[in-house]
C-alpha cells in the first residue's frame, strides 16, 4: 500500500492511497467469505461452499460492491495509523481508479486532530490551598436552621427587616414604559434582608402594610446576569398581600433534638464544621483540577478541528436549554432576554469551546505520553458502583449500552490522567545535593 499525505490546512488532509495486490487478495477473500454465509448451493450445507464457487455463482455486481467497500474501510483505517491521524469527521471518499480485484486508488480527504505540542507537564507546579472552616461559616449554617426552623406569624404592622411579604410586583422599562418580559410575579415571598432579590428593592418593601401599593424605580446592576437587564432602568410596581414576622427558635437543648442526635450545642458545631470541611474540601479539589488543566491548556499548543469546537457548542447550548426548560422559558425568550441572536450566542461561547476542546486534546496527550490505559477490570467496577447507585431497570440498560460504557470509560481516563498531572504538580522538589565539605590539609 502507498499512501501520499497532502495537508490542506492544518486540521485538513488529503490522502491518496494505491492498494497493493496481497491487500486486495485478502478483500475479495473476506468478500467471498460474507457472501457465502447466506449462499445456498446445491450439494452443499449453507456457508460451507468453496470459495472458488461462491465467485462462479455470485452476482458480480453484489462482489464488487462487498470487494470495495471492504477494500477502502481497510485502506482508510491502515493509512491513518500508518501516519498517526485522528480523525474527526466522515472522509470524503473518491474512488480514482477502479479495475475490480485488480487495482485501486484512492483519493480522501478527513479533518484530523492537528499538531499538538505538549507543554511540559512534568514542570507545572502547583500550590494547593488549604481548607479552613471560620467560627462564622458554622455559625450561618445554625442561622440558616434556625430559620428553617423558624414559626412566622402574620402581623398587621408595616414590614421590618427579618419580616417575610408575600407580594405582586410589575416591572417595565423606565424610558420607553414597555412591560419587560420575566420582570413580573404574583404572590412571590421574599424575606427582607435576605438580600436575594435585586440589589435596592427590598429597602423599598420596609415600612409597607399588607394591602399597601407602591411604585418606585430601580436600576439593574451593570454586571447583572441577563444582559438585557444590565444597568437598565426598571419601574416597580408591587403590592404587599401580607406580613408575616419570623421568630426564631433559641438554641437549646430542643433546637438541637429537632436538627440532629446532638447533646450539647458544641456536639452540633463540630458536626457542622466536618461536613464544611468536606464540602470544601470536594470544591478544592475541583477547583485544582481545573487550573491544573486550564495551565497545562494554554502552555501547550494545539491546531483544533472546527468541527469539534462546533460540537462543543452544541453540547453547552444544550445543557443551558435544559436548564432554561425546567424554569419555564423558552430558547427564544431566554435569548430575547439577553439581547443576542442565535449566531451572538454561539459566537460567545466559542472561546470556553475552544478551551474545553483544547483541554481534552492534550489530557488525551498525557494519557498516551504515560501509557495510561483503563482496564476491564477498572471500567466493570466502575459500571457496579454506578449500577448500584441508580437501581432504576431504565438506568441500568442506559448503562449497558457501548456508548455508556465508553463515556465512561474516557470519564476513568481523564481521572487516572488528571491524577497523575497533580502527582506531577504537588510533588516536592528535590533537595539541592550539599557540596562536601573541603577537606584541610596539614603543612
Amino acid at each position: 500500500m502507498q499512501v501520499t499525505q497532502k495537508n490542506l490546512s492544518d486540521t485538513n488532509v488529503q490522502l491518496t492511497i494505491v492498494a497493493d495486490a496481497e491487500m486486495l487478495k485478502a478483500a475479495k477473500e473476506e468478500a467471498l467469505k460474507h457472501i457465502a454465509k447466506g449462499a445456498k448451493l446445491q450439494g452443499f450445507r449453507q456457508g460451507k461452499a468453496p470459495l472458488a464457487l461462491i465467485e462462479k455463482n455470485a452476482d458480480p455486481a453484489t462482489l464488487q460492491t462487498e470487494f470495495l467497500d471492504l477494500a477502502m474501510n481497510k485502506l482508510y483505517v491502515a493509512a491513518l495509523d500508518d501516519n498517526k491521524l485522528r480523525p474527526v469527521a466522515q472522509p470524503k471518499v473518491n474512488v480514482k481508479k477502479f479495475v475490480p480485484f485488480d487495482t485501486l486508488e484512492l483519493e480522501i480527504e478527513v479533518e484530523v486532530v492537528g499538531e499538538v505540542k505538549l507543554a511540559d507537564y512534568k514542570k507545572i507546579k502547583l500550590e494547593k490551598p488549604a481548607v479552613k472552616v471560620s467560627a462564622k461559616e458554622v455559625d450561618e449554617v445554625i442561622e440558616n436552621l434556625r430559620t428553617r426552623e423558624s414559626e412566622k406569624v402574620d402581623v398587621t404592622r408595616a414590614a421590618k427587616d427579618g419580616d417575610e411579604v408575600t407580594l405582586d410586583f410589575k416591572g417595565i422599562d423606565t424610558k420607553t414604559k414597555e412591560a419587560i418580559q420575566g420582570a413580573d410575579g404574583k404572590d412571590y415571598p421574599l424575606v427582607l434582608g435576605s438580600n436575594t432579590f435585586i440589589p435596592g428593592f427590598e429597602p423599598e418593601v420596609i415600612g409597607l402594610k399588607a394591602g399597601e401599593e407602591k411604585t418606585f424605580d430601580i436600576t439593574f446592576p451593570k454586571d447583572y446576569q441577563v444582559a438585557a437587564l444590565q444597568s437598565r432602568g426598571v419601574t416597580f410596581t408591587i403590592t404587599i398581600k401580607n406580613v408575616k414576622e419570623v421568630q426564631l427558635p433559641k438554641v437549646d437543648e430542643a433546637f438541637i433534638e429537632k436538627v440532629g442526635p446532638f447533646k450539647t450545642v458544641d456536639e452540633l458545631k463540630a458536626d457542622i464544621k466536618k461536613q464544611l470541611e468536606s464540602e470544601k474540601e470536594y470544591q478544592n479539589d475541583r477547583d485544582f483540577n481545573d487550573k491544573l488543566i486550564l495551565q497545562l491548556a494554554k502552555e501547550s499548543t494545539v491546531a483544533i478541528p472546527k468541527v469539534l469546537v462546533e460540537e462543543q457548542i452544541d453540547r453547552i447550548e444544550n445543557e443551558e436549554k435544559q436548564n432554561i426548560m425546567y424554569r419555564g422559558q423558552t430558547w427564544q425568550e431566554h435569548l430575547e432576554a439577553e439581547g443576542v441572536t442565535e449566531e451572538e450566542h454561539r459566537e460567545r461561547m466559542r472561546e470556553d469551546a475552544e478551551l474545553r476542546v483544547k483541554a481534552g486534546l492534550v489530557l488525551s496527550e498525557v494519557a498516551e505520553a504515560e501509557k495510561i490505559v483503563v482496564t476491564p477490570e477498572e471500567l466493570e467496577i466502575r459500571m457496579q458502583l454506578l449500577k448500584g447507585q441508580y437501581p432504576d431497570p431504565q438506568m441500568q440498560a442506559e448503562l449497558e449500552k457501548p456508548e455508556a460504557r465508553r463515556d465512561i470509560a474516557s470519564r476513568l481516563l481523564s481521572e487516572k490522567t488528571i491524577a497523575k498531572l497533580r502527582d506531577y504538580a504537588t510533588a516536592a522538589k528535590p533537595a539541592a545535593a550539599k557540596k562536601p565539605a573541603a577537606k584541610k590539609t596539614t603543612k
